[in-house]
């Protein structure tokens, strides 16, 4: 047996086979070939997979997200299928004795360069198609599995990391666990995993061997412990402990139907964080209030273009209209730092962390973010809608967005589109600088939500994403809780409702003190909601307020 310490960031047993994530090849191989018949027959048969799998891509989108959605990849096949692309790539193998990577490669370039030559704004746009259509065949040349995963049965995950773009992709239902050798608590692959409930372990560094690769293991996501080749006694402890956690989560589910509320009667709402429409399901399952954080980015890097204002609109109707009512507060476009989308262009930033990202994307690009406003507002009329704007760090910013949002609805109300006059505007406090001035933007907006991920990382200047900063990067620093403090108590003052929806609403070594501090509504993954609630009902908050707030704010000077 060989057992890995790393860091737990998603709790839980899991036990099956290793398998090590399969990643795009970046690096083109040029070879002559003898056998130009086979390898002209090799491509076609790579050519012939791409034109499946953009079929069945279709079908799926034409299912969750209508007609307009599925024709972006029917174009794909068309272009995957062109006799003029299909020719150019015969010539270079019969004709030249390329190899079939290389002449795909060169007949993508060649093309791409052509459409991207012309006038046509339309034809300009065809050179990213012919460039993920190739990408798709060279992909199925070099073997790399659509979704990362080419396995018959669920496997424990190993990657050295994975980016925001490369977990959207993959197949979900093959995943018991994620294992990670670089990674943090706050990045994507942990917040995934929390969100689809599995265990995450991150920070293994090296000792994740490629010859552990198809070989049993078991993952304990509170300890933090891989254990390769377990023996017998290993096994059995673990399933133990697995049998008593499915046993805790099977008394917690008596808590659904009760309300969040305090033993001295104070009450908070507790909402979920998505990703997805298809999230909704764990959201109600688990009995949230509401959703508290859809992260739209990643109907963006679902997509190999744009997304169109249509398939963006499917999608949250069909997030609002599942949750039945409940609220749903959808963020707007947060890319750029560590999610980043090739078809955006954005040029390469030495800080990207404090770069061009989020609302500054939106600010710059407005026929992007009127794209998603127009979705959004069509949407509303479909359920209860919040939306909420990442990133911001002046009055005028949030001024700019709702100057957007009234033209948008002025749009649809002239053009006789329904929506809901009532949505919710809200902003992210995730920078000191709006903490700071809580005060003037609680009077431009509904409500706050605090992003403690980022507020922590720009409070103590502490990159989130590396994991050798571990114990630098702390969320109970007193300068974290102090700035929330502030922030509630400005969005109080002004008639506000103010909740969290970063990673440290679920720890419930903070509830107390979020509750003595006055948040008014926890987003967390759909897991953490019963543990929450069962922390919620057994706290007394008139009995640790005064000492928590002594502890937190000293002598009392500071507010």
């Amino acid at each position: 047996m060989i057992t890995i310490q790393g860091k737990g960031v998603s709790t839980g047993v899991a036990e099956g086979p290793l398998y090590f994530y399969k990643r795009a090849v970046t690096t083109l191989k040029r070879y002559t070939v003898e056998d130009t018949e086979s390898e002209w027959n090799r491509f076609k048969d790579a050519q012939q997979k791409c034109i499946d799998q953009l079929g069945e891509l279709a079908e799926k989108a034409r299912e969750e997200a209508g007609d307009e959605a599925a024709m972006l990849f029917e174009t794909h096949q068309m272009m995957a299928e062109d006799l003029d692309y299909e020719e150019t790539i015969q010539a270079l193998i019969m004709e030249e004795a390329n190899n079939a990577e290389a002449a795909v490669t060169d007949t993508s370039v060649q093309f791409a360069e052509m459409f991207a030559s012309m006038d046509d704004t339309y034809m300009q746009a065809r050179a990213a198609d012919v460039k993920d259509v190739s990408d798709r065949i060279l992909n199925i040349l070099y073997g790399v599995v659509q979704g990362g995963i080419d396995s018959d049965v669920p496997v424990i995950l190993a990657a050295d990391d994975l980016a925001p773009s490369e977990t959207i992709q993959l197949d979900k239902n093959k995943i018991l666990a994620f294992v990670t050798e670089g990674g943090s608590s706050s990045s994507h692959t942990a917040i995934l995993a929390r969100t689809m409930g599995i265990p995450a372990i991150v920070g293994l560094g090296d000792q994740m061997k490629p010859e552990f690769e198809g070989r049993p293991a078991m993952v304990d996501g509170s300890t933090g412990q891989v254990y390769v080749d377990p023996d017998e006694g290993t096994v059995a402890n673990l399933r133990d402990k697995r049998r008593r956690q499915l046993e805790y989560q099977q008394m917690l589910d008596e808590l659904k139907g009760k309300e969040n509320v305090t033993l001295d009667g104070q009450h908070i709402r507790v909402f979920c964080n998505i990703g997805s429409p298809e999230d909704v399901h764990s959201v109600l399952l688990n009995d949230a209030d509401g959703v508290g954080l859809f992260r739209s980015e990643f109907l963006y890097l679902n997509c190999d273009d744009y997304p169109t204002e249509d398939y963006q609109f499917e999608a949250y109707k069909k997030a609002l209209s599942d949750m039945d009512g409940r609220e749903v507060i959808i963020r707007t476009l947060d890319i750029g730092a560590d999610k980043q989308i090739g078809y955006f262009e954005l040029p390469k930033e030495e800080n990207p962390a404090l770069g061009n990202r989020a609302l500054r994307i939106c600010l710059n690009r407005p026929e992007i973010f009127h794209t998603q406003l127009r979705a959004l507002y069509r949407a509303s009329a479909y359920g209860h809608l919040g939306i909420m704007f990442p990133m911001v760090t002046s009055v005028w910013e949030v001024r700019e967005a709702k100057k957007m949002c009234e033209q948008v609805k002025s749009e649809l109300k002239a053009e006789g589109i329904p929506y809901d006059e009532h949505v919710q505007v809200g902003i992210m406090i995730e920078t000191p600088a709006a903490a700071v001035i809580s005060d003037r933007l609680a009077k431009e907006v509904d409500f706050f939500s605090c992003g403690t991920n980022d507020l922590t990382q720009y409070t103590l200047a502490c990159d989130r994403q590396n994991n050798d900063l571990g114990r630098f990067f702390n969320p109970h620093h007193p300068a974290v809780l102090r700035l929330l403090k502030m922030v509630t108590d400005n969005a109080h003052k002004n008639g506000i409702w103010v909740g969290i929806c970063g990673e440290l609403g679920a720890d419930l070594e903070l509830t107390e003190t979020f509750l003595s501090i006055g948040i008014d509504e926890l987003s967390v993954s759909p897991r953490s909601v019963l543990p929450l609630r069962k922390k919620i009902r057994e706290t007394d908050v008139s009995k640790v307020r005064d000492e928590l707030m002594d502890d937190l704010l000293g002598e009392g000077k500071i507010f």
